[in-house]
């Protein structure tokens, strides 16, 4: 490659590593609201399918990104952007913690009380919710990465899917477990939860990989790769 070619490169993996650190910080600050899509009238374990955090919106965006870098980039700087992601994060909750124990002015449009209320009484629960979230991402690699030595580079969607799905139940089992131990939500709604969350992931998954193979095709046909080659950015 050429230096001309590096440098591009190099450019996408900080957009790709800024979009990923966003939507990480984002989905485990949004999570403990819920909302509900009813494609279908059918209920899991007393629970709506599907009635699902809204911090599973950005999740989509996050396992494509990680996929793509490990793709094109390899496993370590798919790593690299998830180690960011844990400093990110922790930054993300010291800001939140210093501005919890500021006082609210009289005036203010949300008080301390309502600020509490969102981020503070969970304070525990979001943090415990980051790191589990971040551990899934480094499954999904691990996985990704043994699929596509299996593969020898082939079957793109075999890897995509079958590393996503088994991270995404272990963080979705994590995080419904972590909600209802901090009584955000009441236990008897785990089971449905649970449920909904892992298969409303599936189809993302699955949605999501055409854009995974026209995101690879555009990397190969940019900077000329072969099956199973990947960008050296040092």
């Amino acid at each position: 490659m050429t230096l001309r070619d590096k440098l591009a490169a190099q450019r996408i993996y900080i957009l790709l590593g800024a979009l990923f650190i966003t939507s990480l910080v984002v989905s485990n600050l949004i999570f403990q609201k819920f909302f509900y899509w009813y494609p279908f009238n059918f209920e899991i374990f007393g629970s709506k399918l599907f009635e699902i955090s809204v911090g599973i919106l950005p999740y989509p965006i996050t396992f494509l990104i990680t996929d793509l870098i490990s793709e094109i980039y390899g496993k370590k700087r798919a790593n690299d952007v998830v180690v960011v992601g844990i400093f990110a994060s922790l930054f993300s909750l010291l800001i939140i913690y210093a501005a919890g124990n500021v006082p609210a002015t009289s005036w203010s449009y949300v008080n301390d009380d309502t600020f509490q209320l969102v981020f503070g009484n969970s304070m525990i629960a979001v943090f415990a919710s980051m790191l589990t979230y971040l551990f899934a991402q480094f499954v999904d690699i691990q996985i990704y990465h043994f699929w596509k030595r299996l593969t020898k580079g082939r079957h793109l969607w075999l890897r995509n899917n079958f590393s996503t799905w088994f991270s995404q139940f272990i963080d979705t089992f994590t995080i419904v477990f972590l909600l209802c131990s901090f009584e955000i939500i009441d236990w008897i709604n785990f089971k449905g939860l649970l449920v909904s969350g892992f298969l409303f992931k599936v189809i993302v998954a699955a949605c999501d990989t055409p854009f995974l193979y026209l995101g690879v095709y555009f990397f190969r046909k940019r900077f000329h790769l072969k099956v199973n080659e990947e960008i050296d950015l040092l």
